[in-house]
């Protein structure tokens, strides 16, 4: 029979599939004999059986039960017992961090008969254990019954107002007492009947509720945001409940054993003095500093520091830490490999490297493309000393710019009409989650570095500022200062240092960009100095090739500096635009063969001209040169602007012959699917003379930059090929016509069409290389129009499951990797030398550069601002690859 239950004892950190992230390092800690409250975990495989039944497997109840009399004898005491009753918190736990997502209920075992029982346990602290009380009700009534929380969020207002007091703590124990009769009130109100009184219901509906909660609609959103599988299911963990909230001399916090938001070394988090669990995170009242901790508690703070140190050799990383004080007495209840920022990541590994705690490939595998992305972004230039409000806690860097919004489904539904909002609260809460993936930032006036705000921003990458606690937030504006700021007031957040300035400030380059351009040494910063560092193993370590696409000198040049070892894609059509589309239109309107080889000779020089500059950029290195692709009606007006434009003219009789006979060109070209119609390798061969042109543009220009002592490598791409008669047609006559300039150039296609990538092995006799167009496979794979699907249904997709993201921004391995793969095999096949690459935007994508290193390809092609993040990712390939990860 399946094993469900799991006691601390029997876990560990490795088997957190099983008994997913918290459940499993709590096994951790308590193996390492750290002071971790006794308890056990429900598995994920328990989760999973509950979600496809319905109920619970069978045998869970006992097992928890006998599990339960274990506890029960290591806390001496029992749950339900009114003389000395056993407290337990009843947790989530997923095998990846979801900050909040997901649900936890506190004090379960409280009840009418208990709660004097608990008073007793305390000395006769009637205050703490009515406080206790009311919080079960509440976490209970909201999370496993579906009671708002706003009605007991009034009740508890309603009742601070009575007592005379904005804060929890001043409200004693009668209040308490009669706040827990109205919770109860609450509760039958919209339950229809009483809250449950048996200590055991309680326990199984809770953790019933929690494995529920993994379908909840924020869990779900933070999935697919994070894109974490949907079929993992959540680990349940039962603990023993000990308390911060018995008194000044208990307390709870948060900490992390180096800077997350920075990477400096050092101890950080915060403490709350008389708190209860979800009172830090949640931003309800204002922390204190850790180090406050040292005055008020120095022998708890003394073994922390201990703890800690411990935790960090033992995981070697920086850690996440959670931990309460009860009467003096540290206990450990979570602890976890932390959240960090980009910045942070790159700062630590470095600095672990350093310390001689890991390699240069663990710290390569330690941080990520989507990371280093991250550290492009723009920050605040500040010459012009702007305006500033307010300042608080940096809790997530980068600067952000929007208007203020402090609705989260406001904000989502302003930023889905294309503005950019901050959403601005006192606190965040899980169900704030549309509007933070929504807004540019967040901004809060309550909470920490350990709040819900500043973890689940950090992890998503978003900008925010924590504690602003000058901003008093009402409804549609704050105050800070005696200044009103109203919604739709445009607001500038500087996640990096904590300060918010009125109004929109000006972005400047951020200094990892400033890098890569060469305007700024890797001393200057440590930042710069730890990418520096790990993107030079990347480069050493890598297999794949990195490439740009690259159609300008300007854009070369950056690449090359971004570190591309050449450009994979060369889109020549984009230089038939702007001054030049008078001579495409020559070219489409010529009625005769010498009107039209004038057109193309007229375009000669400019494309000789324009690969001269690209070769001269990229000297030494490959240059991937696509022949012409798109319909040429794309170079005319479209057609209903154009029969506007005749008719008016016609109507007012004054006939333009020019604009007639762009009129009856587009009409006669006009395609119901022009994607699919004439196009690529058919125009070539349709239109004669035209890549014959742009061949001997290429070849001119090889020669004209040699004789400077340029060293030119070019290679010609035949684009939409389908067929292996199509690319030898346009292959015997490239190769002709440079043989005739005595040059030598690779002539290959591009994979773009599923027929070229089913026969592969014959295309292959006729390429001396291959890249694929991966936009185009994917639409043609799927049946997607890229420009239309989009904004029409995919949405809808991604919330139905039907792909985690879209296929054109990702890879869709089973599908369109299938395509690639067999051409890959069989062109190999057919030619064991066959170079081959890809120059579609998955080239630049993180998670599809590991697809193509496993396919085997040579090098990934994508946008120069990219460049760095393929490299990095390409170095991660291999170092996965070797199998260094040791988490």
């Amino acid at each position: 029979m399946t094993k469900y239950v799991y006691d601390f004892a029997e876990g560990s950190k490795e088997l957190k599939d099983l008994l997913g992230g918290k459940g499993g390092n709590l096994a951790e800690m308590a193996n390492l004999g750290l002071p971790v409250p006794p308890g056990f975990t429900v598995t994920t495989d328990a989760c999973r059986a509950y979600l496809r039944g319905g109920d619970e497997p069978f045998g869970l109840a006992d097992e928890i039960g006998l599990h339960l009399e274990r506890l029960e004898r290591q806390a001496g005491r029992r749950l339900g017992d009114p003389a000395d009753p056993l407290l337990v918190s009843v947790r989530s736990g997923a095998k990846f961090s979801m900050p909040g997502m997901m649900e936890t209920i506190l004090n379960v075992g409280l009840s009418d008969a208990t709660v004097a029982g608990l008073a007793a346990q305390t000395g006769g602290d009637d205050r703490f254990a009515w406080d206790s009380y009311r919080r079960l009700i509440q976490m209970f009534g909201r999370t496993v019954c579906g009671v708002p929380g706003e009605a007991f969020e009034q009740a508890l207002d309603d009742a601070k107002r009575a007592a005379g007091t904005t804060d929890d703590l001043g409200l004693d124990a009668a209040a308490l007492r009669g706040l827990v009769t109205r919770y109860r009130e609450i509760f039958r109100e919209h339950t229809g009947r009483d809250f449950p009184q048996d200590a055991r219901e309680q326990l199984d509906q809770s953790i019933r509720a929690v494995f529920n909660s993994w379908n909840g609609e924020r869990a779900v959103l933070y999935r697919r945001q994070e894109h974490i599988p949907a079929d993992l299911g959540t680990a349940v963990n039962i603990v023993a409940m000990v308390f911060g909230n018995l008194g000044p001399d208990s307390g709870t916090g948060v900490a992390f054993t180096r800077d997350p938001a920075t990477g400096a070394p050092g101890v950080y988090g915060d403490y709350l003095a008389n708190a209860q669990g979800e009172d830090v995170v949640a931003g309800i009242r204002n922390t204190v500093p850790l180090q406050q901790l040292a005055a008020d508690d120095k022998r708890a703070y003394d073994e922390l520091m201990v703890i800690m140190a411990k935790l960090e050799a033992h995981y070697r990383d920086l850690c996440d830490i959670e931990f309460t004080i009860e009467r003096g007495k540290l206990w450990m209840l979570q602890t976890r490999v932390g959240k960090r920022t980009a910045a942070a990541a790159f700062v630590i590994a470095a600095q672990l490297v350093d310390e001689g705690v890991i390699d240069l490939d663990e710290a390569l595998h330690r941080v990520t493309g989507a990371q280093l992305a991250q550290l492009m972004f723009p920050a605040f230039d500040l010459t012009q000393a702007p305006e500033r409000l307010a300042r608080g806690i940096a809790a997530s860097p980068g600067a952000a710019v929007g208007a203020v919004v402090f609705d989260a489904k406001r904000a989502a539904a302003r930023a889905a009409r294309g503005e950019r909002v901050i959403l601005v609260r006192r606190e965040t809460n899980p169900d704030d989650l549309p509007g933070m993936i929504a807004a540019q930032g967040i901004l809060t006036s309550r909470g920490g570095k350990t709040s819900h705000a500043a973890v689940v921003a950090r992890g998503m990458g978003k900008t925010c500022v924590c504690g602003a606690d000058r901003i008093e937030v009402h409804d549609g504006h704050f105050t800070v200062d005696g200044r009103t700021v109203a919604e739709g007031d445009v607001v500038s957040i500087d996640g990096s240092t904590g300060t918010v300035y009125l109004g929109a400030v000006p972005v400047q380059e951020s200094p990892v960009v400033r890098y890569f351009e060469g305007t700024l040494s890797p001393d200057a910063d440590p930042l710069v100095a730890a990418v520096d560092r790990i993107l030079a193993h990347a480069d050493k370590v890598r297999r794949l090739g990195v490439r740009a696409n690259a159609d300008t000198e300007d854009d070369a040049a950056r690449a090359r500096r971004f570190g591309a070892q050449g450009i994979g894609l060369c889109r020549t059509e984009h230089m038939f635009l702007g001054e030049r589309r008078p001579l495409v239109e020559r070219l489409i309107l010529a009625g005769t063969d010498d009107e039209r080889d004038k057109a193309l000779a007229d375009l000669l020089p400019l494309q000789r001209a324009d690969f001269e500059r690209l070769f001269e950029a990229m000297n030494g290195l490959p240059v991937t040169i696509r022949l012409i692709d798109p319909p040429l009606h794309e170079f005319l007006p479209p057609l209903d602007e154009l029969a506007v434009r005749v008719a008016l003219e016609e109507s007012r009789g004054e006939p333009d012959g020019h604009d007639r006979a762009l009129l009856d060109a587009v009409q006669r070209m006009h395609e119901e699917n022009p994607m699919l119609g004439l196009r690529g390798v058919r125009l070539g061969l349709v239109v004669p003379g035209l890549f014959a042109m742009q061949i001997r543009a290429v070849a001119e220009a090889t020669i004209a930059c040699r004789e400077r002592g340029i060293t030119v490598r070019p290679e010609i791409m035949v684009p939409l090929v389908g067929a292996v008669q199509e690319l030898e047609a346009v292959r015997e006559e490239a190769l002709r016509l440079l043989g005739s300039l005595g040059v030598q150039a690779r002539v290959g296609t591009m994979i773009e069409v599923p027929r070229a990538a089913l026969t592969a092995g014959e295309i292959a006799r006729a390429a001396d290389f291959f890249s694929f167009g991966t936009n185009d496979l994917t639409q043609m794979g799927w049946g997607f129009s890229r420009d239309d699907v989009e904004g029409a249904f995919f949405t809808r997709y991604l919330e139905l499951g039907i792909f985690g993201v879209s296929p054109f921004e990702s890879i869709d391995r089973d599908g369109v990797g299938r395509l690639v793969r067999i051409a890959v095999d069989e062109g190999r096949r057919a030619r064991p030398d066959l170079h081959i690459g890809v120059c579609g935007e998955h080239g630049g994508d993180p998670a599809s550069i590991h697809f193509f290193h496993d396919a085997g390809l040579d090098y990934v092609s994508c946008s120069p601002f990219r460049v760095p993040v393929a490299r990095l990712e390409a170095g991660r390939c291999s170092v996965v690859a070797t199998g260094s990860d040791s988490r």
